[in-house]
């Protein structure tokens, strides 16, 4: 199953709603996030309810894109990750890093404020 992206803006927020696998070899996140930086985005919520698995490939594109949204002062939350998500990040200790949430609308405000306030 390949990975569907689409996005929405709220409150100058990148909301990316996204369903299937992130896994290699799949780029499109990479490029649609980097699209948006190059946009003058700077705050990032991706909704990863609909996403089941990601492999070892995904988790690097996950610490690239949160990296290259960071040194611009924005930030990336994670959106609803499922039990797998959410254990994978615990495993790797990736959990100390990725700010996660379980509703939208906090998330968003989570994005927000982070940049607003640099």
């Amino acid at each position: 199953m390949s990975l569907v992206i689409t996005s929405r803006i709220i409150s100058g927020v990148v909301i990316v709603d996204m369903s299937g696998r992130l896994c290699a070899p799949e780029v499109a996140l990479r490029a649609h996030i980097h699209q948006q930086l190059e946009q003058g985005h700077r705050g990032f919520v991706l909704n990863l309810a609909d996403v089941p698995y990601i492999d070892s490939f995904g988790l690097g594109q996950l610490v690239t894109m949160w990296t290259s949204i960071q040194n611009i002062g924005g930030q990336l939350i994670l959106l609803k990750p499922t039990e797998n998500i959410r254990k994978l990040l615990q495993i790797t200790k990736l959990d100390s890093v990725f700010q996660t949430s379980r509703e939208e609308a906090e998330a968003v405000r989570s994005a927000l404020t982070s940049f607003v306030a640099a």
